[in-house]
C-alpha cells in the first residue's frame, strides 16, 4: 500500500510534469508542432459502440456565500494529496478595459506576481520552487474575468494559499519590474506581427466584432506607452473585489477546512457593493466580403472563414456545437479530411465556435500553400453550404453525437474538469442539472436542426472571408470570392479591389 509520503512524492512528480504541457502555446502549421497524421489509416468500424443514452449524476460541489460575497465552491477528492483551487473576479476581466487604456487588465494581472508589500518577484518565484506549487493570474483583452489559479500539495496549501491571498490583495507594482514588463511586451508583439496566423486572428476579430471589445485580441505599443503604475493601483483597487468572485476548491480537503482557510484569509477583503458589470453584444457585421492581409513574399495563405454567432446562454448553443463537431471537430471532420486527407494541402483544417455572455462567432480556420488558395476557399464554402442544403447522413450524424459525449464523459474522470463545468453554471446561470442532462440533450437534438441553424448563421450573405498571404500571388483569385479589401501588416488600409 501507498504510504502518504509515497503519494506526495508521486503527485509533486505529476504536478511538475503536466503543468509545461498545460500551458504550453498552441502551436500552429508555419513550420511547428502538428497534430499526428491519420493519412493511410484504415478505419475499420469495429470499436465496441453503445447507442444507450449516457445517464449521469455529477458529483455536486458544496458551496457557500462568504460574509464578503464571494460563493465558495468545494469538491473533495482525496485520492492523491493535492489541492487545486481557481478564482474567478468578474468585472476584472480585459472586457472592462477603459477605451483609453486597452490592455490595463491584462497589464494589471501579469504585474501582480510581481511583487507584493512582503515579497518581491524573486521571493514568490522561489516560494512556489521550494513548495512544488504554482500562483498565477491571468485575463484576456475580451474576457469578463479575470482568473488565479493556484496548485499546491495538501501540506503546503496553507503556505500556498499565504503567498496566493498577497498577491491578490497586495500588489505593489514594482516600477522597475514595470518597465522589464514593457519591454518584454513591445518584443512579443513586433514578433507576433511575423505570425500569419496572428494577422488572420486579428483581422477577423475586428471584421466580426468592429470596435466592441471582443475585436482586441492584443495590446498596441502606443497603449503600453501609455500604462502608469498608477493605472494599475487604480485597476486593481476598482475591479479586484470580492462582490462577484467565485472560488473552487478541488483536492484533499473537506469543505469545513476550506471554507475556515478562505475566510481566515479573504476575509478582510472589503465588499465594494457593486454588481457584475453588463456586457453588449457586438454591432451587426456587414455583408459578405474577402479581407486580404497583404504579406510579401509569403509562401503560404492563412484563411479564416466565418460569421457571426450566438452567445452561449443562446438554446441553440448545443445544435451548433454539433454542426461544428461535424464540419470541423477534428481529424474526422469534413474539413480535415476534405482539405488534409482528400486534397493533401495543408497539415490540418478546423473549425471552432466563440460564444460568451455576448454575440461570438463561427469560424473555419487552415493554412495552405498559396497556389492552392482558390481551391481551399472553395472547399470550404462547399462544405459550409453543405450543412446548409443536405441533411447529414444517420451515420455520420450519430457518431459525432456520440463522440461528443464520449468526450464529455472522459472529462468527468478529472475532478477540476467536473468543477469546471459549475463554475460554468454559476457563471451563465445554468441549472443544478445542466450537466446530468447534456447526454439527453445531445441525443435529442436531430439533423433538421442542424440544418435550420446551419442556414441561420452561416448564410452566404454573412460569410467573411480573411487571407493572409502575398498580394501578387492571391489577389486575383480572392476577387472571385467577392469585393478584396487590403491590408498591411500593421492593419492599415491599402485599398479595395
Amino acid at each position: 500500500m501507498l504510504t502518504r509520503r509515497m503519494l506526495t512524492i508521486v503527485a509533486v512528480l505529476a504536478l511538475l510534469c503536466a503543468t509545461p504541457l498545460a500551458q504550453a502555446p498552441t502551436q500552429g502549421p508555419a513550420g511547428q508542432m502538428q497534430p499526428p497524421s491519420s493519412k493511410g489509416v484504415v478505419i475499420k468500424g469495429k470499436a465496441p459502440v453503445s447507442n444507450e443514452i449516457l445517464k449521469i449524476t455529477l458529483p455536486r460541489p458544496r458551496e457557500a456565500d462568504l460574509p464578503n460575497g464571494i460563493h465558495l465552491m468545494v469538491l473533495e477528492d482525496h485520492r492523491a494529496p493535492l489541492v487545486q483551487m481557481q478564482l474567478q473576479i468578474r468585472g476584472a476581466g480585459g472586457y472592462y478595459d477603459p477605451a483609453e487604456l486597452p490592455g490595463i487588465a491584462t497589464m494589471t494581472a501579469s504585474m501582480m506576481v510581481e511583487g507584493t508589500s512582503t515579497r518581491n518577484t524573486r521571493q514568490i518565484a522561489q516560494e512556489q520552487e521550494t513548495m512544488a506549487s504554482m500562483v498565477s493570474l491571468g485575463t484576456s483583452m475580451s474576457s469578463q474575468t479575470a482568473s488565479m489559479s493556484v496548485y499546491s500539495l495538501a501540506d503546503n496549501f496553507d503556505r500556498t494559499l499565504d503567498l496566493a491571498a498577497d498577491i491578490l490583495l497586495n500588489p505593489v507594482f514594482p516600477e522597475e519590474e514595470f518597465a522589464r514588463y514593457k519591454t518584454r511586451q513591445k518584443a512579443s508583439l513586433v514578433q507576433m506581427r511575423s505570425n500569419p496566423s496572428f494577422l488572420a486572428q486579428e483581422r477577423f476579430s475586428r471584421v466580426i466584432y468592429g470596435d466592441h471589445p471582443a475585436a482586441r485580441i492584443i495590446m498596441s505599443p502606443e497603449g503600453l506607452d501609455r500604462a502608469t503604475r498608477e493605472a494599475l493601483v487604480n485597476f486593481h483597487k476598482t475591479h479586484y473585489v470580492p462582490d462577484n468572485a467565485i472560488i473552487a476548491i478541488v483536492g484533499d480537503i473537506t469543505f469545513a477546512e476550506a471554507q475556515k482557510k478562505m475566510e481566515a484569509k479573504f476575509g478582510g477583503w472589503k465588499k465594494a457593493g457593486v454588481t457584475v458589470p453588463p456586457v453588449q453584444d457586438p454591432p451587426p457585421v456587414g455583408p459578405a466580403k474577402v479581407y486580404l492581409v497583404d504579406r510579401a513574399n509569403s509562401v503560404q495563405t492563412s484563411l479564416i472563414i466565418g460569421a457571426a454567432g450566438i452567445n452561449r446562454t443562446s438554446p441553440e448553443y448545443d445544435t451548433m456545437s454539433l454542426m461544428n463537431t461535424v464540419i470541423g471537430g477534428g481529424p474526422t471532420g469534413r474539413l480535415f479530411l476534405n482539405l488534409r486527407e482528400e486534397k493533401g494541402w495543408t497539415y490540418g483544417a478546423y473549425s471552432g465556435l466563440t460564444a460568451l455572455r455576448y454575440r461570438g462567432h463561427w469560424s473555419a480556420s487552415t493554412e495552405i500553400r498559396g497556389d492552392v488558395t482558390e481551391g481551399a476557399v472553395r472547399e470550404i464554402l462547399n462544405e459550409i453550404n453543405r450543412l446548409r442544403t443536405e441533411t447529414i447522413f444517420d451515420k455520420e450524424f450519430a457518431d459525432k453525437k456520440r463522440s461528443m459525449v464520449a468526450s464529455f464523459a472522459l472529462s468527468l474522470e478529472s475532478p477540476m474538469s467536473i468543477m469546471s463545468n459549475y463554475i460554468t453554471s454559476r457563471i451563465y446561470d445554468f441549472p443544478a442539472d445542466y450537466w446530468d442532462k447534456y447526454p439527453v440533450r445531445m441525443a435529442a437534438i436531430t439533423q433538421d436542426q442542424v440544418q435550420a441553424d446551419a442556414k441561420k448563421y452561416l448564410d452566404a450573405g454573412g460569410i467573411q472571408i480573411v487571407a493572409v498571404g502575398d498580394a501578387k500571388k492571391i489577389g486575383e483569385v480572392l476577387k472571385k470570392f467577392g469585393t478584396v479589401e487590403v491590408y498591411d501588416t500593421e492593419g492599415k488600409v491599402k485599398g479595395t479591389n
